[in-house]
């Protein structure tokens, strides 16, 4: 039977009271307790991962969840844990096990795969510090306490510290000389019942107890395929499973949202805002840059016109026709012109038609002094003319 019975996964964290008034031959039986206790269990990577913390006014952490994965290797590291002598700053242990070691970082496996996350404290005296509120925010996090107490310990602070229900988390034994009878105790508690404890049951990766049978299931991200035995990922890009704005990037049972060309993610990581790219830098336009909702065309000053290479910018045949409304003369001077009319003609003050011009009705000084001689031979002619009738 013993050998049939594993105890059920678990994320578990020892701290052990090394203050002054744990002599060193008890600090020994201690280690042993642990030793035994390490042996009652499930050890592996997969299976129960195991710390140990050892506390007085200080606290160390010996070594954390992600140390040892192998009985034999934490066994030895148990071995050479030295006591601190000095206080006994319980409340400041469990503290430190939420800051430092209950942590994906140092070896705590994520809250999706359901490993019950237990402390077993073990004390001889009383907290020198405040225990209560600590020990009410570790088992809010979802920490199990099991506190055991040997000799002086002072039960009132066991049972402040302990999870509910108290009867089946607080122990209590008299001497240091028989901490050892508790291993059986915790090995009843921890003793797993369901078929899935005692193996994967061929399960890929969660093995669900189902009364006498079991079943097969994935973690989040994964579906369980038609042999009800391994998993695939989820292919979570697939519409309706997320929330990009543009682009979704499968990433092995989930995802991350990215972006178009021209388009940059939001602090949300899911939806996107078109770059300005006509900023300096990011265009190649010689002249004009127009922005265009995530992309850019060029253009071209006044004068000017865009090359086939779309980029660049020619001077502008200004007279070539049709180019500009010039009505009769275009006159150029690149990358500009003027406009100008052919004779008897006048430009018009808008400057682009021409009007016929108006000519003067005054005569000029040649045709005058002509008119002039016509007139003074005249004037001779009527002269002889009369002095010839007098006669």
């Amino acid at each position: 039977a013993d050998a049939a019975c594993k105890n059920r996964p678990l994320d578990l964290v020892f701290i052990v009271d090394s203050s002054r008034s744990v002599r060193p031959e008890e600090f020994e039986k201690v280690k042993i307790f642990l030793s035994e206790m390490i042996d009652t269990l499930d050890v592996g990577e997969r299976t129960t991962r195991v710390a140990v913390m050892n506390y007085a006014s200080t606290v160390k952490v010996e070594f954390p969840l992600q140390t040892y994965f192998n009985k034999a290797s934490m066994k030895e590291a148990v071995s050479r844990i030295e006591p601190l002598s000095a206080g006994t700053m319980t409340g400041l242990a469990i503290q430190t096990a939420m800051d430092e070691v209950f942590t994906e970082e140092m070896g705590t496996r994520p809250a999706t795969f359901n490993i019950p996350k237990v402390v077993i404290v073990v004390t001889d005296g009383r907290p020198q510090d405040q225990v209560q509120d600590v020990a009410a925010s570790a088992r809010t996090a979802g920490i199990e306490i099991y506190a055991v107490g040997v000799d002086r310990a002072d039960m009132q602070s066991l049972r402040i510290m302990a999870s509910e229900p108290l009867d089946e988390h607080v122990f209590y034994v008299e001497t240091y000389g028989v901490i050892e009878k508790l291993t059986s105790r915790f090995r009843e508690t921890f003793c797993a019942v369901n078929v899935c404890a005692l193996g994967s049951q061929g399960c890929q990766q969660v093995c669900v107890s189902n009364g006498a049978s079991y079943l097969c299931d994935c973690y989040e991200g994964y579906t369980l395929n038609p042999d009800k035995r391994t998993c695939s990922a989820v292919d979570m890009c697939a519409p309706g499973r997320h929330e990009c704005d543009q682009i979704c990037v499968s990433n092995n049972g989930s995802y991350v949202c990215d972006c178009y060309e021209g388009y940059t993610l939001n602090p949300d990581k899911k939806t996107c805002s078109a770059m300005d790219m006509c900023t300096p830098g990011r265009h190649d336009c010689a002249q004009v840059c127009l922005n265009n909702d995530g992309s850019y065309s060029c253009g071209c000053y006044e004068g000017y016109t865009l090359n086939p290479d779309k980029k660049t910018c020619s001077a502008a045949r200004a007279c070539a026709p049709g180019r500009p409304a010039c009505e009769q003369v275009c006159v150029r001077d690149d990358p500009f012109y003027t406009r100008d009319c052919h004779q008897g003609y006048t430009l018009n003050p808008h400057r682009k038609t021409c009007s016929k011009a108006i000519t003067s009705s005054l005569v000029t000084t040649e045709e005058f002094c002509k008119c002039e001689a016509i007139v003074a031979l005249q004037d001779s002619v009527t002269s002889r003319l009369e002095a010839l009738s007098t006669k």
